[in-house]
């Protein structure tokens, strides 16, 4: 299960660097951030933990500015504002949940936490 997202309040880790491969390195289908070279069970296990928490905090920062863009798209001083429902084509959403997305993002823009009930995450 995903750790909790820091909030505006608390520093934010910085997870561990994701280093992009060359692309005859990323075109090999088992190979993966180069853990299948990696003997040693003990740094495997760090490694893996450490792509996961990265992986996990990417992820999490990235619902944050999906959340921004949708209240942005769905402000109603925007002469070209969009409903809940295309806002939910576009992110492949359901509209009920572009409207939590639209709630959370206004929420962030405003300066909360996004821990408000409409917290999408």
């Amino acid at each position: 299960m995903a750790e909790p997202t820091p909030r505006r309040n608390e520093p934010r880790l910085r997870p561990a660097p994701l280093l992009f491969e060359p692309m005859a390195a990323a075109a090999d289908p088992e190979h993966f951030f180069d853990l299948e070279s990696i003997d040693d069970p003990c740094r495997l296990l760090d490694r893996a933990t450490e792509l996961t928490h990265a992986f996990r905090a990417a992820a999490d920062r990235a619902v944050e500015f999906q959340a921004i863009a949708a209240a942005q798209l769905a402000d109603p001083r925007r002469f070209d504002r969009l409903t809940a429902a295309d806002i939910a084509e576009r992110a492949e959403w359901t509209e009920d949940y572009a409207k939590k997305m639209v709630e959370f993002g206004r929420d962030l823009l405003r300066g909360g936490d996004g821990t408000s009930p409409s917290d999408p995450v």
